[in-house]
């Protein structure tokens, strides 16, 4: 694999620590700014909404910039976002910085992946894809554990400081290792708005919302859920997120290998597995050593979907596939905002903090059922076109003219 991935990876790593971050902090910024848990939870939603926006407006933005010059700017974005959170007076600025830093995340990942698909050989895409989002999930073992336990012990401001550090981090890592990729001719914004005419494109992104949203479901509220009926101390969050993290990082190098070889039948045992292992979180939540292990495997089958459905994304937005790539990493954190909402209206209905795994069990086994359906759609297609060309009459040869 390029070095350049390596970059790539670091910037996704500091991404993901702000992403994740959050969601072991929620108790402390509620309690600082003196709102409940559900509306602190408008700070993963606001987050995710961010990105559904940005991935496509600041896509576009870059189209006359480099592909590497772009990347920088991003990163430049997702420091100020930062810096803002942690100097946040009150709950509205710190919502506000969540969305300036959210609004380089999902055109950060689109061109990422683009570039990293670039950099080796067709039959290593997926498994390129998954070294950049390999950042995204070591965060989740490394740098969201470590920021959550120095919000916890020194304050959360103080989390989302270091979290800035990371960026600047990640921007001379991309300046230095990531080369300047040459756009290709003749590719112009029309062609990339000419993807979304392609039913697949369209599917593929909305098993993203859906198979991607089933993990946050459970995920965002995994602090309250985890102190409150599990039993855990506050201080066991960090611990839990590292098995979060660990299982993330297994699931997607496993995703990414098996997406190369098989990626439809990838999907179908990963999202009808996570569909389930969300179902039964609502019992194993009441045990400590269950819910230790169930957490592992959300993000195990959570992750494992990723190199897939981005995978899907960009072979069938083949020819123009930047902008549909970063739509599609808007479509993950569109999942994210939506079952975080829904997971806050449950919740606050008093249906328990164990609700949100319903919730997600649900949106995991509604996009299983919309992989199935592309599955039998791409077979429809693939049989027509071959009756098509069994039909067509075999070209005569002309006469010869004497």
């Amino acid at each position: 694999m390029p070095l350049a991935l390596l970059a790539l990876a670091i910037g996704a790593f500091g991404i993901g620590t702000t992403e994740f971050v959050i969601m072991g902090l929620l108790p402390q910024v509620a309690g600082d700014f003196g709102v409940s848990i559900p509306t602190a939870g408008l700070l993963v939603t606001g987050y995710a909404l961010g990105v559904v926006i940005g991935a496509p407006l600041m896509t576009v933005l870059g189209t006359k910039v480099s592909r590497k010059r772009m990347l920088m700017v991003l990163m430049g974005l997702f420091i100020a976002g930062n810096l803002l959170s942690a100097v946040a007076p009150v709950f509205a600025v710190m919502l506000i910085g969540r969305v300036v830093a959210s609004l380089a995340h999902g055109a950060f990942f689109g061109i990422g992946s683009v570039v990293a698909a670039e950099l080796v050989a067709p039959q290593k895409k997926a498994g390129a894809i998954a070294m950049m989002f390999t950042g995204l999930t070591v965060a989740n073992v490394i740098g969201v554990p470590l920021g959550t336990l120095i919000g916890q012990q020194i304050g959360w401001r103080v989390t989302f400081g270091i979290v800035a550090v990371l960026g600047v981090i990640g921007l001379a890592g991309i300046a230095k290792l990531v080369p300047e990729v040459p756009k290709p001719e003749g590719v112009h914004l029309r062609h990339e708005l000419a993807a979304f005419k392609n039913a697949q494109v369209l599917l593929a992104m909305a098993m993203t919302v859906l198979g991607f949203g089933g993990v946050f479901a459970a995920i965002t509220y995994i602090a309250p859920m985890m102190t409150h009926v599990a039993g855990f101390a506050d201080g066991s969050v960090t611990w839990l997120l590292v098995l979060f993290g660990l299982g993330m990082v297994g699931g997607n190098l496993i995703g990414g290998k098996f997406a190369d070889r098989a990626l439809m039948p990838m999907l179908y045992v990963s999202l009808g597995a996570l569909a389930v292992v969300l179902a039964l979180f609502t019992l194993t939540a009441h045990n400590k050593i269950a819910a230790a292990v169930t957490i592992a495997l959300i993000g195990a089958l959570g992750f494992a979907t990723v190199p897939p459905l981005q995978k899907r994304v960009l072979d069938q937005a083949h020819g123009a596939p930047t902008l549909a790539s970063a739509v599609n990493i808007g479509a993950f954190n569109l999942g994210n905002a939506l079952s975080a909402w829904l997971g806050g209206m449950v919740i606050a209905a008093g249906f328990g903090y164990t609700a949100p795994n319903w919730v997600g069990a649900v949106l995991a086994a509604a996009a299983l059922l919309l992989a199935v359906l592309s599955a039998a759609l791409e077979r429809r297609d693939t049989r027509t076109g071959a009756a098509i060309a069994s039909d067509a009459p075999a070209t005569q040869p002309e006469p010869a003219r004497h």
